[in-house]
Formats: structure tokens, sequence, C-alpha cells
């Protein structure tokens, strides 16, 4: 349904961009009419499918890692290079203060043109990306810092090269660097959560996750290609993997759901970034009021998968 939404409203934005600078009494009017289809439309993308989610969370004018930071950071300053091999521009990571604190910021980068989707590598990182991460958070951790990660990426790269360079052991190493650190962390899903790609950025004392981004262990497509040897079934597969933000919240996988405009973070970035300010604001002074983080994290992932019903909690088999 989206999709055909999403060009109905291009149609729209083409009409209106073209009367935009009329005056006459009949471009007005035409415009208003135009501006009232584009609310309705709006209107009806709010209560969407787990497929549709899909097709929003990959949307290519949705909000990246670079605009999160633009938006809510100050004095950002990036830090290149794994120290190494080389530097992986799918992950973009530096010290930045938010709101007057001094913090470690670290994010998949997707990129906007095809230019910078080639250079990013669609999102995918390698084992240097990782290992860059690795170092901001060591450096995070001896300096004090919180740490924010984003997560936007369909998964770690699985090509040859990435995996001669040691794919898994710089995921793992991720992760287990994440569990021990004794700063807190809060890991914000913003689009696409894919797999140990996601995971090794998202072991966070508190997670939280747009309204129409995705998280799971592998994408609908490959879910769908191996259950049912079919990837035309993708839809069907979102409907059946619990992907969803407000799936997660319910499972105990994340902690919030921040709110997003109707059609999703591409049709108003600054409602976005302001709700995901407000949601960070409070999630970070929660964090940061822990005696120990790293303790923390161990229980809130072994708790995972664990459903409330009244006072006892039953494992999800």
């Amino acid at each position: 349904m989206i999709k055909e939404l999403e060009a109905q409203l291009a149609t729209i934005d083409a009409e209106i961009a073209k009367l935009s600078n009329a005056e006459d009494g009949a471009s007005q009017l035409r415009m208003a009419q135009l501006t009232r289809d584009r609310a309705e439309l709006l209107e009806s993308c709010r209560d969407l499918s787990p497929e549709d989610k899909v097709f929003v969370a990959r949307h290519a004018g949705r909000p990246g890692t670079a605009d999160f930071i633009s938006a809510l950071f100050t004095d950002f300053f990036e830090c290149k290079g794994d120290r190494l091999c080389r530097e992986d521009p799918s992950i973009l990571g530096g010290v930045a203060f938010y709101r007057g604190l001094p913090v470690t910021v670290i994010g998949h980068r997707k990129g906007k043109t095809l230019q910078e989707n080639m250079a990013c590598n669609f999102g995918m990182p390698s084992p240097e990306g990782y290992r860059k991460a690795q170092r901001l958070m060591k450096q995070a951790e001896r300096f004090r810092r919180p740490i924010i990660t984003f997560i936007d990426t369909p998964g770690a790269y699985p090509g040859l090269e990435a995996e001669a360079h040691g794919q898994g052991e710089a995921i793992a190493s991720s992760l287990a660097l994440m569990s021990a650190l004794t700063v807190p962390v809060v890991s914000i899903v913003i689009g696409e959560g894919g797999s140990g790609g996601a995971l090794a950025l998202a072991v966070g004392n508190r997670i939280l996750m747009l309204e129409n981004a995705v998280y799971s262990v592998l994408s609908p497509e490959g879910f769908a290609s191996i259950l049912w040897k079919d990837s035309s079934r993708s839809g069907e597969a979102a409907g059946l993997m619990k992907l969803t933000a407000h799936d997660l919240l319910e499972l105990g996988v994340i902690d919030e759901v921040i709110p997003e405009p109707a059609g999703g973070a591409h049709q108003d970035p600054g409602a976005v970034f302001t709700a995901v300010d407000r949601a960070l604001s409070a999630h970070l002074a929660q964090a940061m009021r822990m005696r120990d983080p790293a303790a923390h994290r161990y229980q809130k992932f072994r708790e995972m998968g664990l459903r409330q019903s009244g006072e006892t909690r039953k494992e999800l088999l």
C-alpha cells in the first residue's frame, strides 16, 4: 500500500512545486486542494503493515546517522580509520557534545546519493568499520564518555574480502567489548536493524526505536528464501518475523518506540529530530544514574524474550 501512496504523494508534490510561484486565483485554489489531498493521503499512512514498515525503513530519503548528528549534537569531530587496515565510511563515529555533555557517537552510514551509497557500501560495514567502532568505544571508556549509537544497516558486508579480514571476529569482538563497557550506552534503531551487523552496535543499556524502523535477525527476503525458497513472499515473512518496533517493545527487546510523522520520518525530519532528542535526553539521564552499566546490560539481554504477564514472566518458546 505505502508504495502506491508514495507515488501519489510524489505526483502531488511535483504539481505543488510547479504552482508554488503562481499568484492567480485558480492556481491558489488548486494549491489548496492539493494540500488537502496530500494531508489526507498522509493520514492514511498511519496504520502501516509490517511489509510497509520495511519499505519505509529503507526509504532513500529517511534521515540517517549523519542527519541526526548534525541535528542533535554540536562540535562533532569525526574519527577515521581502524589503526590497522583502512577507513570504512559505512561506520560514522567521533566525539561531540550532546546538550553540553561530552559523548561518543557511532552509527551506520548509508549515504544519500548513489555515489555515497557505493562509497558507504550501502551501510554494510566491513571488519575495519567495526574495529573503528571498537577503537572509539575504548576511547570513550578511557575518558568516561557516554556512548550513543545509531543503527541503520541491512547487515554486515558478507563479501569474500570481508570474511578474509575477519568479519565474524570483528562483530564478536564488538559484542564482547560493548557488553563489558562501564560507561552507559544508549542505542537507537533509526532505519533497518539487520542481524549481527546491527547488534554489533546495539548492546545498550537503553535501546530505542523509531516507529517505522525494523530490527530482525535477517531480512524478510532472506527469511522467505530460507523458509519457502521464494523471496517474493517477503511481505508475508515480514508479518511473521515480529520485526516492528511495537512487536519488539512487547517482547522486551527495546525500551521505547519513538513516534514518526504520518508517512514516515522522511516526511518531516524536523519533527523526528525533536522526538528523538526528547527520548534520548530522558534515557541517557537514566543510564548515567546506573551504578553498574555493564551488569545492567548483562541482565537486560538475559531477560530479552520474556513477556510480562501479571506478576509472572513466561519464556517465549
